[in-house]
């Protein structure tokens, strides 16, 4: 199985300004997500920034980094400008780990890569984990997903999709007798070609409302493979209260 992660980064966050340079238990951000992607079967990780501290950090560490432009609207984008940059080939497959992400299984990375490379008649494939509780379902911020028998995506949402009509209450609890509701899990392998086919499609109407870029892909006819995680992945950094907790599981780690 041959892939690339390319590790996204940009120094700008409203809510945790220079993220990927915050200090995790003695070692950076970005260090510490470069480190658990060079775990998986990769054969190349590349982290993609805009930011010039944070491509010195990168090569303070020994990791590989590529500067990329700081107009990009999307990750994708930037992903795709890694991809011209490099000359990848059509066929070859990239997955995309997010750059604040210090606790991504390594097992995740090597099993999306290997689902999009089984499946051939998908051209993204992601993953997604049960959604166990009432209040994670109504979260808007938590991102639900829909597929087919296959594993095919049919749609992701912000809503609580599907929505049990006839239950009024622990809606959670009840309809997973019949479907478990899925949060969706931010990580993706893709085919080089399909991104390049990315940038040239404009935002589409289903995307600007979720605020979902995912939908993007759906809305242009390209299939998404999903698929339940063989490893629990835990939430990604966004807030300095986030940052406190990875900080203390690490640090647990150590003793």
């Amino acid at each position: 199985m041959t892939f690339t992660v390319v590790i996204p980064a940009r120094f700008s966050s409203t809510r945790l300004p220079g993220k990927p340079l915050q200090d995790i238990a003695g070692k950076t951000m970005i260090q510490r997500v470069y480190e658990q992607a060079r775990q998986s079967s990769a054969d190349r990780v590349i982290v993609a920034t805009d930011h010039q501290q944070i491509a010195d950090e990168v090569i303070r560490f020994g990791g590989e980094v590529c500067m990329t432009s700081p107009d990009h609207p999307s990750g994708t984008d930037r992903l795709q400008e890694v991809v011209a940059q490099h000359g990848f080939a059509e066929d070859h497959v990239l997955v995309n780990v997010q750059g604040d992400e210090p606790l991504i299984p390594p097992a995740v990375i090597d099993q999306v890569a290997g689902n999009l490379i089984n499946n051939p008649g998908a051209g993204i494939a992601t993953l997604c984990e049960p959604i166990a509780d009432e209040a994670s379902f109504a979260n808007p911020n938590v991102v639900k997903v829909v597929t087919d028998r296959q594993g095919m995506s049919l749609y992701f949402s912000r809503a609580p999709v599907p929505w049990p009509r006839d239950f009024s209450d622990d809606r959670v609890a009840a309809m997973s007798a019949v479907l478990q509701p899925m949060r969706h899990i931010g990580i993706y392998a893709y085919q080089v070609g399909l991104l390049n086919r990315f940038v040239q499609w404009p935002v589409a109407p289903i995307e600007a409302l979720e605020c979902l870029e995912q939908l993007r892909f759906m809305w242009n006819g390209e299939r998404i493979h999903v698929a339940r995680a063989v490893a629990d992945v835990p939430g990604g950094v966004d807030t300095e209260q986030d940052l406190q907790r990875v900080v203390a599981i690490f640090r647990g780690m150590s003793e």
